[in-house]
């Protein structure tokens, strides 16, 4: 949890509503089809960020971007938790859940075994995993294409080297991190078969303080400018700020590319001139589909996958930095939408 502060909120609004209940009794029932619309402006979201929650310009951002759009579109109220430890991303599911907040939202695949637990022993609530499949009738399962995504900045790496030397850093190895790895590797040999990709990951499987850890994606990143890469891919979350602070750094002609948001939008101006692109991963649709799901049909479940053809990944042009292969990357795209180029999903 963020904070104390963040907890006693809940508990009080918890107290008020059961003072409420046994003075005027409970004239609220709860359909057990899932299938009853329940109307916007009566919708209480509980969103569960990740390490670094809102403010790391990055996949938690891209979430808190959704989350506002549906306050603002379907005129949701919202309670936002940020976890402090890894031990409290399940803590804030429940909070959220004795809140009566429903639909309830945890951003980021490390969520996924706790919603499992608490979404099988709360039916009546709808779930959305974000990055994760949870096998539950009443969780919202968003999962993405990432490799396609990854693909095409990888393609942009590969045009835009001058070295032929690339690197990629990931924040954790592990499954869903090496699908960024495969996608760019094979977008960059798309495009450059004589190039090389260097590869680090910050943390070990398990070990989620790679998506929180600038100064090592920093250090990791100057030496792999200093070897020669010109460019470099993270999938590192909120640990993507050191890798724009060593392209900085670096100086001219050293190139960073973003991850899961437009992260040219959100970098400092002495940053912005050294991010090439980004990955977008668009969190964003997810989470407020996922509300806009629950607002019009209740609760309901499934996995609904957001790739190139559904605009659910892709690529961003701020700065202008690729508007000169931006013909040959849209080319790339419509074959994989094809089918005539198949991504690798591992490395």
């Amino acid at each position: 949890m963020k904070s104390t502060k963040r907890f006693l909120p809940l508990v009080a609004v918890l107290a008020a509503s059961s003072l409420l209940m046994a003075a005027c009794g409970d004239d609220e029932t709860t359909s057990d089809s899932g299938s009853d619309t329940t109307p916007a402006e009566t919708v209480k979201v509980g969103l569960a960020y990740d390490l670094g929650g809102r403010g790391d310009k990055s996949f938690n951002d891209a979430a808190a971007v959704g989350l506002d759009k549906a306050k603002a579109d379907l005129g949701v109220t919202a309670e936002e938790l940020e976890p402090s430890t890894a031990d409290d991303r399940g803590a804030n599911l429940k909070l959220l859940v004795e809140g009566e907040y429903n639909p309830v939202i945890g951003v980021g695949f490390a969520f996924g075994d706790d919603m499992l637990t608490i979404a099988t022993a709360n039916p009546k609530v709808m779930f959305g995993a974000v990055d994760t499949v949870v096998a539950a009738p009443n969780v919202r399962s968003n999962v993405f294409a990432e490799e396609q995504g990854s693909f095409l900045v990888g393609a942009a790496a590969g045009l835009k080297t001058t070295s032929n030397k690339v690197g990629f850093i990931g924040g954790v190895e592990n499954d869903l991190i090496k699908k960024f790895e495969a996608g760019y590797v094979a977008g960059v040999k798309q495009t450059n078969p004589d190039a090389t990709v260097e590869v680090k990951y910050i943390s070990p499987a398990g070990d989620f303080s790679g998506f929180s850890a600038p100064d090592k994606a920093k250090e990791i990143a100057a030496a792999m400018y200093d070897s020669g890469i010109d460019i470099i891919f993270h999938a590192a979350g909120g640990s993507g700020t050191g890798l724009f602070d060593a392209a900085v750094a670096a100086g001219d002609g050293k190139w960073a590319i973003g991850v899961d948001s437009d992260q040219h939008e959100s970098a400092t101006p002495e940053q912005a001139k050294h991010i090439l692109t980004s990955m977008l991963k668009r969190v964003d649709v997810a989470v407020f589909d996922t509300i806009k799901a629950f607002s019009e049909n209740g609760v309901t479940g499934g996995t609904v996958v957001l790739d190139l053809k559904s605009d659910g990944v892709g690529y961003a042009t701020s700065g202008g930095y690729v508007d000169d292969i931006v013909e040959q990357l849209d080319e790339l795209k419509a074959q994989i939408i094809s089918g005539e180029i198949t991504v690798p999903t591992a490395p």
